[in-house]
């Protein structure tokens, strides 16, 4: 069992094959449960509609953005699947947030694994999602930009959004994450609430 919160950031820890992808893909609805309850509030997972999808952002290993096109026209495409209204204005906003303002126009082909990854988050934070889970985040990210994603997260958590974190690099979410989660073979193996050090989630990493 497991539950989440609105304001509350979750880190999922767990070696390789412990199941930890699989459950994101599952609470992103692109995986079907073969057993066991997920619930949206009151919605169970056979009954979601685009709307419990609507509140969801995904941030997995694959960037899920066309190389063709230029970082501004992906997030387009993206707004006119959410509805948005006033898509270049709140275009603007989230690549402002990820720090790709400069790189609107920038075929997504020619840009690095970080700047792909930055602009994976703007296209997750596009329509505001309630539900945010992130894949491993900070692949590809240098110093800077991970202190940048780090202040998006706490930023979208005082909002009320829940977060869902997977992650090998534990540590820079120490302040930030309210419970830490360690999945063995697809079962919760140890919760335990924050605040952490840093030391403490990478010891109960290796765990």
């Amino acid at each position: 069992d497991l539950t989440l919160r609105p304001g509350t950031c979750t880190l999922l820890l767990g070696h390789n094959g412990a199941g930890k992808s699989t459950l994101l893909g599952i609470l992103a609805t692109r995986l079907r449960p073969t057993r066991g309850d997920v619930l949206y509030g009151t919605t169970p997972w056979e009954r979601v509609d685009a709307a419990v999808r609507g509140a969801i952002g995904l941030v997995p290993h694959a960037a899920l953005l066309y190389g063709d096109l230029t970082a501004a026209e992906n997030l387009n495409f993206y707004a006119k699947l959410h509805g948005l209204l006033e898509p270049a204005k709140r275009i603007r906003e989230v690549l402002g947030e990820v720090g790709m303002l400069a790189e609107a126009d920038r075929q997504v082909r020619t840009c690095s694994r970080g700047m792909l990854q930055r602009l994976s988050l703007a296209r997750a934070l596009l329509h505001g999602p309630k539900l945010l889970l992130l894949d491993e985040p900070f692949t590809g990210l240098d110093q800077e930009s991970g202190e940048r994603l780090l202040a998006t997260l706490a930023d979208y958590r005082g909002r009320g959004c829940i977060l869902l974190v997977i992650t090998h690099r534990p540590g820079p979410l120490a302040t930030l994450c309210d419970q830490a989660v360690l999945l063995r073979a697809g079962r919760v193996g140890h919760e335990t609430a924050g605040p952490f050090q840093p030391a403490e989630l990478e010891r109960l990493l290796l765990s």
